[in-house]
């Protein structure tokens, strides 16, 4: 009896060991598809050679010179999704070096990007895009400060002020873009102690006159049905709020309302992935692929996920949809860039706006990699997510509004 309970725990043992090896190759796999998507960009940024390497594929009807935008587009979403993970900072495991890897090829691509002598010194000021694109950079910024920005050397974060402030020549859209003018000031308020409150309330209280109910803002004064709450919105007030909050200037009834909605968004988006690892493919900028699904990436970062919503499901969901894209042979071109294209290569799906360097907004689903490998998002076993119960003729929760 006694060699029969020491069998038995040898073999939950054995179980539980398979089972966090399991895990970890989930782990593994994302980090595999995130360096693979970002390698091209940093490896040439770093070198000085994005610009001479780096093709403009652009939509049918493009408008606009988008090779003038595209490679600052490509930088500034890349970070933006990779930042989370390079914040873990460097250590003597396998991923600990990776991350040092990227962590450094970030520093050396940021300095190239905003050197007027580099070669590969972007465009932060012609014409509307490059607000955009400097708020996405300044969100990753925001989202790595110790890794990203602390370890910087002075002349590089001197030159990176000066390409944020030069965006305030640009004015924003009555829409989701004022986020992006409030995301700049966030950032100049943390790295620089000059941000303007003025541009940033304007752009908070906008939102909330735009909120619709149910956990979804609008995008400006109408209603889109489209990805926009998670492309942008949501996780840009998010990070703006919290900002705020670290300069001790923030309303903190308002940041927790925020994140309210935001629950209830990401629970949406949890539901919206089908069995298969397929979701809607409806409104603007789906060429951004998995990118859509940033919100619940970012509330699962956070460890903000509903009581109802595991993070292992969520983890078996985000790889689902991640995986499927991936199968796609056609989704990169032979020297592994982006191609145009929601599932492999589709441009007529691309709007006019859209070129090679707005596809880097996929890496926002990556966000989760922030997360340590003993959280539960990636340490406990595998969950079904919601459609797959459902559809699975299995015990579920039912939704409902808030």
């Amino acid at each position: 009896m006694k060699n029969i309970k020491i069998l038995s725990i040898l073999f939950l043992v054995w179980c539980f060991g398979n089972a966090q090896a399991n895990n970890q190759e989930d782990r593994k796999t994302f980090i595999s598809h995130l360096t693979k998507i970002a390698d091209p960009v940093l490896t040439n940024l770093s070198q000085d050679k994005l610009k001479e390497n780096m093709p403009v594929e652009v939509a049918p009807n493009a408008y606009g010179d988008r090779d003038k935008v595209t490679y600052l587009e490509a930088f500034g979403r890349l970070v933006s999704g990779m930042a989370p993970w390079l914040e873990l900072g460097p250590d003597d495991s396998e991923e600990g070096i990776l991350r040092e890897k990227y962590i450094l090829l970030v520093h050396q691509s940021l300095k190239n990007a905003t050197d007027p002598r580099a070669k590969d010194f972007m465009n932060f000021t012609e014409a509307g895009q490059p607000l955009v694109d400097a708020a996405f950079l300044a969100q990753g910024l925001l989202r790595a400060p110790t890794q990203l920005w602390d370890r910087l050397d002075t002349q590089t974060k001197k030159n990176t002020i000066e390409a944020l402030k030069s965006t305030r020549s640009i004015n924003p859209y009555y829409s989701n873009w004022l986020l992006f003018t409030a995301m700049v000031e966030a950032a100049l308020i943390k790295f620089d102690g000059e941000g303007d409150q003025v541009r940033i309330a304007y752009a908070l209280n906008k939102h909330k006159e735009w909120y619709l109910g149910d956990g979804v803002y609008g995008d400006g004064p109408e209603f889109h049905f489209d990805y926009y709450n998670s492309f942008v919105i949501q996780p840009m007030i998010l990070d703006i709020s919290k900002t705020l909050i670290e300069a001790g200037i923030g309303n903190k009834a308002d940041f927790e309302l925020s994140l309210k909605r935001a629950r209830r968004y990401a629970a949406i988006q949890e539901r919206l992935i089908s069995p298969e690892g397929t979701y809607p493919v409806i409104g603007r900028s789906m060429a951004y692929r998995f990118g859509a699904f940033q919100a619940l990436s970012q509330i699962a970062l956070w460890e903000e996920l509903p009581k109802e919503i595991a993070p292992a499901q969520v983890r078996g969901a985000l790889i689902a949809i991640v995986d499927k894209h991936m199968q796609s042979e056609s989704m990169f071109d032979h020297n592994g860039w982006l191609k145009l294209g929601f599932n492999g290569v589709q441009p007529e799906l691309a709007e006019p706006y859209i070129s090679t360097g707005s596809l880097y907004l996929c890496t926002e689903v990556f966000l989760v990699l922030g997360l340590p490998s003993s959280a539960d998002f990636w340490s406990k076993p595998s969950e079904e997510w919601t459609q797959k119960k459902i559809w699975g003729g299995k015990k579920a929760v039912i939704d409902k509004a808030i």
